[in-house]
C-alpha cells in the first residue's frame, strides 16, 4: 500500500470518526439551548411526551409558532394599576376565598391579554408562556388546576390559598420588576379605607 493510499485511508477514517462526534456535539448544544430557554418546562415536556426527541421537536415547534406573537412590556402606570388590583384581590380573599381566587385568575389573564398573549385556550396559554415565563409556568398550571376544581365543587381554604400564591408568582413575573413597593402603597391606601377592626389582607 502506497503512502498516498495510507494518507487517504487515514483521512477517510478520521472523517468517519469525526462526523458522529460533531453531530453529537451539535445535539448537545441544541439540547442545552432548549434547557436554558424552557427551564423546568423542558423536563416536564420530556416526561409528558415519554420521548426526549419528540419532546424537543415539540419545543422547537413552539418557538416557531411564537414568531407572530407581539409581546408588549407594561408601562409604570399599568404596572401600578395591576398591583393595586392585586392588593384588592388579597383583601377579598380574607372573607371570600373562592371568589377571590377566581378574580385572581381573571386578573392574570387580563395582564396576559394586555401584553399580547392568548387567553382563550389554556393549552395555548401554557405553550406561549413557556417561551418567556417558564420559571413560573408550573405555578400557573397548579393554580389553574385548583381553580378548576373550586369551580366544580368544594376545595379547602389551604388549597385556595395555594392557588392564590401560585397565581401571584406568574402575576409578578408578567408585570415585571420588583412590585413590593407598588403593592405596599396599594395596601396602605386600602387600609386607610378599611373599617376599623377589619382583618388585614393575607395570602
Amino acid at each position: 500500500m502506497s503512502a498516498e493510499t495510507v494518507i487517504w485511508v487515514a483521512a477517510i477514517v478520521g472523517v468517519i470518526v469525526m462526523v458522529p462526534a460533531f453531530g453529537f456535539f451539535l445535539l448537545r448544544r441544541r439540547r442545552g439551548r432548549l434547557r436554558e430557554r424552557f427551564g423546568p418546562e423542558y423536563e416536564r415536556t420530556v416526561a409528558a411526551a415519554g420521548n426526549r426527541r419528540a419532546a424537543e421537536r415539540e419545543m422547537r415547534a413552539r418557538r416557531m409558532r411564537s414568531g407572530p406573537l407581539d409581546i408588549q412590556s407594561l408601562d409604570p402606570d399599568a404596572r401600578r394599576g395591576y398591583a393595586e388590583r392585586w392588593a384588592a384581590v388579597q383583601e377579598r380573599f380574607v372573607n371570600e376565598p373562592s371568589p377571590a381566587v377566581s378574580e385572581a385568575d381573571l386578573l392574570v389573564r387580563a395582564v396576559m391579554a394586555k401584553r399580547g398573549y392568548a387567553t382563550e385556550d389554556f393549552a395555548q396559554q401554557a405553550s406561549d408562556l413557556s417561551l418567556r415565563h417558564s420559571r413560573t409556568l408550573e405555578h400557573y398550571r397548579q393554580a389553574h388546576e385548583i381553580s378548576g376544581r373550586a369551580g366544580d365543587g368544594w376545595v379547602s381554604i389551604q388549597e385556595l390559598r395555594q392557588a392564590l400564591t401560585h397565581f401571584h408568582a406568574l402575576f409578578d413575573d408578567l408585570i415585571g420588576g420588583d412590585q413590593r413597593p407598588l403593592r405596599a402603597r396599594a395596601a396602605a391606601r386600602s387600609s386607610m379605607t378599611r373599617p376599623h377592626g377589619a382583618a388585614s389582607p393575607r395570602q
